[in-house]
């Protein structure tokens, strides 16, 4: 499977929201299997949204610890205990920025085949998962910073 090119954070199409995967098909099992190979091609890669590598579907992909997976059309059901950690992007490599997140996730959605699926996870896992299921909605995770904050974080990525 082709390693596709990741989009940078001022990319356009990161600020699209995805479309709902209606049609699973070979075509969808292809994005999946693209999304993995393009996760796995670099260290340190926990995580990928379709939109990340220009697609705007609502697929999301993981690997973390040995737990490894795919999402369509997630949704997520977040726990009210939170957690500051460092966060990262693909599409800003080298950059990581504290910010708070749910420390424990259910996410819901269907597998490549319309299967339904579901993941709970912690820790960092469930922080994967919040931050993939934001660039569905076109959302970046400097959104989630204070003003100066991320202000500081674009002036870092300029």
């Amino acid at each position: 499977m082709a390693v596709q090119p990741i989009r940078p954070f001022t990319d356009p199409v990161l600020r699209t929201v995805s479309e709902p995967v209606t049609t699973f098909d070979r075509a969808l099992r292809v994005l999946v299997k693209s999304l993995q190979a393009t996760m796995r091609a670099g260290r340190g890669r926990a995580g990928l949204a379709a939109p990340q590598i220009g697609v705007p579907l609502r697929v999301v992909v993981y690997e973390l610890d040995g737990k490894s997976g795919h999402l369509v059309n997630p949704r997520l059901e977040l726990s009210e205990r939170k957690i500051v950690a460092d966060e990262a992007c693909l599409s800003a490599p080298g950059r990581w920025w504290p910010l708070e997140r749910s420390y424990m996730v259910t996410a819901r959605g269907r597998d490549m085949f319309g299967k339904p699926a579901t993941v709970r996870a912690l820790g960092v896992l469930a922080r994967v998962l919040q931050h993939e299921a934001d660039h569905l909605d076109g959302i970046l995770f400097v959104d989630h910073l204070p003003e100066e904050e991320r202000e500081r974080f674009l002036a870092s990525i300029s």
